[in-house]
């Protein structure tokens, strides 16, 4: 097998920035080491969706080029992650009568067709059906019923659907960049391959993952997904709310949330100052950094609150034992683990990817959690 045959590259789309991430599937070990990780701001998403295809084919042919350059290939397949309002999940139900008396690898597939019948608006496409359990003869809550005899087989599963012309549109970007689409990932399954172990997955387990315009939220109890959600507030409706608040360029707003912010005010002393520009750049104030926190916290407040809304809303809300994981670019400020604590009333830990070698120095960040998660996902696929 080729050295090219042996990688696994994943794409983050996001709102904010595009990161291409290169991983090696080592074919003795069987673990994945990134080697090469490529990252460029993203000037053509709004909540996640492409809305300028020319803008956005090239900030994914900057990021990939640097992850070429970095890893030393050619990248030509890519798993490319999906989020945005317009990702729905759905329960879905799947029958059929085993032939064989036995249930072979084939009748899975037959069983997860049956469950896929549901009606899909025309506009809608299926992203994903993962089986959540499998029913032999009425006997629930099996994993793996190969080989198990019995009549009828069920099975219950989670359908993602998404709008057709948004991942048209994904495609279309990245075939503009000169690349192949391997699989379209929904990026909060990505992101729980990097971020969350397998006990917190059986156990039961609530991923929020934070982006720039877009909060993915994925529910897990005994070991599959059952729940998954967006909310479309994210890191950039902070920056905004900086640019307001502090009277400064947007772009400059951002650079001061990552380098001064806090999502708690009352862990930040009043004494601190930090220097803000302002619009036009001519001049610097001097600013009270507790006064930038008291900017941050509302809207984080906000963003953890409505995630609070749709974890009461899945009905499994009493199923999640192992708390929350929060990952993605917004969360890494100081005082957000606090602050979700707070508000979503669970345990909560900060995701940041593991399960991979490589570069680990480079991705042991929240914000390369899904791109992480791609290639894991990828090499699982493959």
């Amino acid at each position: 097998m080729g050295k090219e045959q042996n990688l696994i590259i994943g794409l983050d789309i996001g709102t904010t920035k595009i990161c291409a991430m290169v991983g090696e599937l080592n074919p003795q070990t069987e673990e994945v080491e990134i080697i090469g990780v490529g990252t460029y701001p993203s000037f053509g998403l709004k909540r996640g969706v492409v809305v300028n295809i020319e803008n956005t084919i090239q900030s994914v042919k900057n990021a990939v080029e640097e992850a070429e350059h970095m890893a030393g290939c050619e990248i030509r397949t890519v798993f490319v992650g999906i989020a945005g309002g317009h990702i729905k999940g759905i329960s879905g139900h799947g029958m059929i009568t085993i032939r064989e008396r036995e249930v072979a690898r084939r009748d899975l597939d037959r069983v997860i067709e049956s469950a896929n019948a549901v009606l899909i608006p025309a506009d809608r496409e299926i992203i994903h059906v993962i089986p959540q359990e499998y029913i032999v003869d009425g006997q629930a809550g099996i994993k793996d019923p190969v080989g198990i005899y019995g009549i009828k087989l069920e099975t219950k599963v989670h359908i993602v659907t998404g709008q057709v012309t948004a991942a048209q549109n994904l495609v279309k970007c990245i075939h503009g960049a000169g690349m192949d689409v391997a699989d379209v990932v929904l990026e909060q399954l990505a992101s729980s391959e990097a971020v969350l172990t397998e006990d917190e997955k059986e156990i039961g387990v609530v991923l929020i993952d934070c982006g720039g315009g877009t909060t993915d939220i994925a529910i897990f109890v005994s070991g599959s997904i059952r729940y998954t959600e967006t909310v479309t507030l994210g890191g950039d409706n902070i920056d905004r709310d900086i640019a307001l608040g502090l009277s400064t360029p947007l772009a400059e707003a951002r650079k001061i949330k990552e380098k001064h912010g806090t999502a708690l005010a009352e862990l930040v002393s009043p004494e601190e100052e930090i220097e803000v520009p302002s619009v036009g750049g001519k001049h610097f104030r001097k600013v009270s950094r507790k006064d930038l926190a008291m900017v941050i916290e509302p809207r984080m407040e906000e963003i953890f609150a409505l995630a609070k809304n749709e974890i009461q809303k899945s009905g499994y809300e009493d199923l999640a034992p192992a708390g929350v994981v929060i990952t993605g670019g917004s969360v890494i400020m100081n005082g957000t683990v606090e602050l979700a604590e707070r508000i979503l009333e669970m345990p909560v830990r900060m995701g940041i990817p593991t399960a991979v070698g490589g570069l680990t120095d480079i991705i042991a960040n929240p914000v390369y959690s899904t791109g992480v998660g791609l290639v894991l996902y990828g090499a699982g696929y493959t």
